[in-house]
Protein backbone atom coordinates (compact mmCIF):
# COMPACT_ATOMS: atom_id res chain seq x y z
CA UNK A 1 0.00 0.00 0.00
CA UNK A 2 2.83 2.46 0.86
CA UNK A 3 4.46 1.76 -2.40
CA UNK A 4 1.22 2.85 -4.40
CA UNK A 5 0.77 5.62 -2.09
CA UNK A 6 4.39 6.86 -3.02
CA UNK A 7 4.16 5.97 -6.98
CA UNK A 8 0.96 8.08 -6.83
CA UNK A 9 2.25 10.88 -5.35
CA UNK A 10 5.43 11.23 -7.45
CA UNK A 11 2.88 10.58 -10.43
CA UNK A 12 1.13 13.84 -9.09
CA UNK A 13 4.13 15.86 -9.09
CA UNK A 14 5.41 14.75 -12.06
CA UNK A 15 1.53 15.75 -13.80
CA UNK A 16 2.00 18.82 -11.77
CA UNK A 17 5.77 19.85 -13.28
CA UNK A 18 4.02 18.74 -17.01
CA UNK A 19 1.07 20.55 -16.83
CA UNK A 20 1.89 23.71 -19.18
CA UNK A 21 3.03 21.25 -21.79
CA UNK A 22 0.08 18.40 -21.24
CA UNK A 23 -2.58 20.78 -21.52
CA UNK A 24 -1.38 21.11 -25.38
CA UNK A 25 -2.18 17.26 -26.37
CA UNK A 26 -5.72 17.37 -27.61
CA UNK A 27 -6.15 14.22 -25.02
CA UNK A 28 -9.17 15.40 -23.78
CA UNK A 29 -11.15 15.62 -27.19
CA UNK A 30 -10.65 11.95 -28.44
CA UNK A 31 -13.10 11.42 -31.08
CA UNK A 32 -16.31 9.51 -29.06
CA UNK A 33 -16.11 11.97 -26.71
CA UNK A 34 -19.86 13.27 -26.41
CA UNK A 35 -19.98 16.99 -26.27
CA UNK A 36 -23.24 18.87 -26.39
CA UNK A 37 -23.26 22.81 -27.35
CA UNK A 38 -26.42 24.74 -26.42
CA UNK A 39 -27.09 28.05 -25.80
CA UNK A 40 -27.20 27.99 -22.61
CA UNK A 41 -25.78 24.53 -21.48
CA UNK A 42 -22.42 22.72 -22.21
CA UNK A 43 -22.09 19.07 -21.68
CA UNK A 44 -18.99 17.45 -21.91
CA UNK A 45 -18.58 13.11 -21.64
CA UNK A 46 -15.26 11.89 -21.98
CA UNK A 47 -16.16 8.29 -23.14
CA UNK A 48 -13.40 7.61 -24.87
CA UNK A 49 -11.07 9.25 -22.85
CA UNK A 50 -12.15 7.16 -19.80
CA UNK A 51 -11.83 4.30 -21.56
CA UNK A 52 -8.02 4.78 -22.82
CA UNK A 53 -7.49 5.97 -18.79
CA UNK A 54 -8.58 2.98 -17.52
CA UNK A 55 -7.07 0.94 -19.96
CA UNK A 56 -3.73 2.41 -18.90
CA UNK A 57 -4.39 2.59 -15.27
CA UNK A 58 -5.03 -0.91 -15.59
CA UNK A 59 -1.81 -2.14 -17.41
CA UNK A 60 0.29 0.10 -14.68
CA UNK A 61 -1.60 -1.78 -11.88
CA UNK A 62 -0.46 -5.24 -13.38
CA UNK A 63 3.33 -4.16 -13.97
CA UNK A 64 3.56 -2.83 -10.11
CA UNK A 65 1.72 -6.51 -9.23
CA UNK A 66 4.71 -8.33 -11.28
Amino acid sequence: MQKTLIALGIALVLVGLFWPYLVRIPFGRLPGDIIINKPQLKIYIPVTTMILVSVVISIIMWLLRK
